[in-house]
């Protein structure tokens, strides 16, 4: 029997910082880091058409500025979700950006992460209104199908955060069981998770029981690009650097991620080929945002 070649995966996500009127101090306004931002986002995905991009805290606008600025005069990348205040709109989004030349959409859902998931609220002790992005995605040349999830937690809410990544690890549970005994498929999770490693939501996501695993943990330190931390806000003299911002990709056997010969025979879904973290300022001092991106190359074996 053939076994299949495996495929080749750049994820990329990146907290934009929203569009605000009111710049902090060092920070510059929206049509300055546009630009920035898009160079960024056009060079570290053009030379893998199965990219994807996952963003936080767009503005619609900002959406739609991102989108025209990668096409051009072409129709090259789409995106997935909605404004998190009315489920349209209005509001951040957490998009999916995507090739529909290479990916055919299958199925895409948004869950609010609150009591009442299937419409805009907030729970707990949420700032802000929060939301899971989920879409399915079939490979048309390898037929090959894969879940991406894109999401940004509160920045205020330790229990809201928890809450969160209890209802992202149900769904998850949800989407790789809705067939029984048929493959699951591999789901790669991207976001915002304001949740450093030792703290409420990132503990959540990478118990012993989850079926997600850190990125960065299975890539040797020898092999990482960059820094660590994610987050650098618009003034290092007064911002303490955090990680915050993650790649979690689906466990083979939903116990642990095997390596080598063991891999086979649990059957992992994904293969972790690199890690970066990449820098938001050079030499003319701008940021593109407050937040690094966090880029990892991944394959689907």
């Amino acid at each position: 029997m053939k076994v299949a070649d495996p495929l080749p995966i750049r994820i990329l996500t990146h907290n934009i910082r929203y569009a605000t009127s009111a710049p902090f101090e060092g920070e510059e306004k929206w049509p300055v880091r546009r630009p920035k931002l898009v160079n960024e986002l056009q060079f570290n995905t053009a030379h893998c058409s199965e990219s994807f991009i996952c963003l936080q805290e767009v503005l619609h606008q900002q959406l739609l500025d991102i989108i025209s600025d990668l096409n051009g005069d072409q129709e090259a990348w789409d995106f997935v979700g909605v404004g998190r205040d009315d489920g349209h709109e209005a509001g951040e989004y957490s998009p999916i950006l995507y090739r529909p030349d290479v990916w055919d959409l299958k199925v895409e859902k948004t869950v609010w992460l609150s009591k009442t998931p299937d419409r805009p609220s907030k729970s707990w002790d949420a700032s802000s209104t929060r939301i899971l992005t989920i879409a399915v995605f079939l490979h048309h040349s390898s037929r090959k199908t894969l879940v991406a999830m894109n999401t940004h937690l509160d920045d205020q809410g330790s229990k809201s955060r928890l809450e969160a990544a209890k209802i992202i690890l149900e769904q998850i549970h949800l989407l790789t069981h809705q067939v029984p005994h048929t493959k699951r498929h591999p789901v790669f999770l991207a976001g915002d998770f304001n949740s450093e490693p030792t703290q409420e939501a990132y503990e959540e996501m990478t118990r012993h029981h989850s079926p997600m695993v850190d990125l960065l943990t299975l890539v040797p330190e020898s092999q990482r690009y960059g820094d660590e931390n994610t987050f650098s806000g618009f003034d290092p003299g007064t911002t303490r650097r955090k990680r915050i911002d993650f790649i979690f990709l689906s466990k083979g056997d939903f116990n642990g991620v095997m390596r080598g010969d063991d891999r086979k025979k649990n059957q992992d879904p994904w293969a972790a080929n690199g890690y970066a973290v990449l820098p938001n300022k050079f030499e003319d001092g701008v940021y593109n945002s407050d937040h690094q991106a966090v880029c990892g190359d991944v394959s689907i074996v």
